[in-house]
């Protein structure tokens, strides 16, 4: 039986769907004028930002949907999410940094972290049973 969308996640949605069409288009925008031309200046630093604003807007509309969830139990199960997420990013993120500051690891670009953050998103959804319970056939009351 499927479960039907908070408002709240409706809201969420759309606001992700939103975030991601404008970081595509702000990294395409980037990557061709940046790498391919000769953007240089204040215009050039506000094109490099704009992907990176657009990320922020997800960070943006994950914190709106924890303030707009109606329902106490599931904004826990968000908020317990996202410290999984935050604790496994900052986790790789401190052993990688020590691994790199000794020179066994090569460079890794900062922004690499969001995806990390993202990933971590999913290990906490399994810690909560989300998606199919991670694997396990969910039960019907």
């Amino acid at each position: 039986m499927a479960t039907r969308m908070s408002p709240a996640r409706r809201r969420y949605t759309l606001r992700l769907a939103a975030g991601m069409t404008a970081y595509l288009i702000t990294l395409f925008l980037a990557v061709t004028f940046l790498r391919h031309g000769n953007l240089t200046g204040p215009l050039a630093w506000l094109l490099a930002l704009l992907p990176g604003l657009s990320v922020a807007s997800v960070f943006w509309a994950f914190g709106r949907l924890l303030v707009e969830e109606d329902d106490e139990y599931q904004r826990m199960l968000l908020v317990r999410q996202s410290l999984i997420a935050t604790g496994f990013t900052l986790t790789i993120a401190t052993l990688w940094g020590f691994l790199e500051m000794f020179g066994l690891v090569p460079r890794v670009e900062v922004f690499y972290l969001v995806l990390l953050w993202f990933f971590g998103l999913g290990i906490g959804s399994c810690f909560n049973g989300g998606v199919g319970r991670c694997g396990r056939e969910r039960e019907e009351a």
